[in-house]
């Protein structure tokens, strides 16, 4: 119950840290909330085109983190596990394409470069994949089963047949002597 309850926690945290990055900078002082959804799967790549909220790159992180709940509310590791992955891979699809428009990608200290809501992104995807390794899920349900109720070999096997010698008492040396005869 404590693996659930600590993997949970990991999870929802994770949760609300990717549906809170794309409100941070996440290249030269841009918002992942400025980049639209559909320059990641286009020829055209990245632009300078704002992006509608809803129509940004929040879009796949809300869809994770109401997965999340949902995996929450389940107790199921395998969609913890899958929102992680959506997190992560919209990231790194994130960045492929970035890289792609710039030519490559910087770090810098002076906001120019990649940005902490990158991070934050990376972070939550790891938490949540985190919350799912830690959690232990449902309860499976074993099934017993049932006792034969009659056999099916028309031949059952003989009893085995009493022991053939008559047991002798301890005190007796070994091997029996002669029976005595008693008047």
């Amino acid at each position: 119950m404590i693996r659930n309850v600590l993997g949970s926690l990991m999870g929802l945290i994770g949760a609300t840290a990717a549906v809170w990055s794309p409100f941070r900078a996440w290249y030269d002082g841009r918002h992942g909330r400025d980049y639209r959804i559909q320059e990641l799967f286009t020829a055209a790549g990245i632009t300078d085109q704002k992006a509608a909220l809803l129509g940004s790159v929040l879009l796949p992180f809300l869809f994770a983190a109401v997965l999340t709940v949902v995996a929450v509310v389940r107790r199921s590791r395998l969609l913890m596990a899958l929102a992680g992955v959506i997190v992560l891979g919209f990231a790194i699809l994130w960045m492929v394409r970035q890289g792609q428009a710039a030519g490559s990608l910087s770090v810098g200290g002076d906001g120019r470069g990649l940005g902490d809501g990158l991070a934050n992104a990376f972070g939550a995807g790891a938490l949540i994949l985190l919350g799912a390794a830690v959690m232990r899920g449902r309860p499976t349900r074993r099934t017993r089963p049932l006792p034969p109720t009659t056999t099916t070999d028309p031949d059952p096997a003989p009893a085995p047949a009493p022991y053939p010698y008559p047991v002798t008492p301890a005190d007796e040396p070994w091997p029996p002597t002669q029976p005595r005869n008693h008047p």
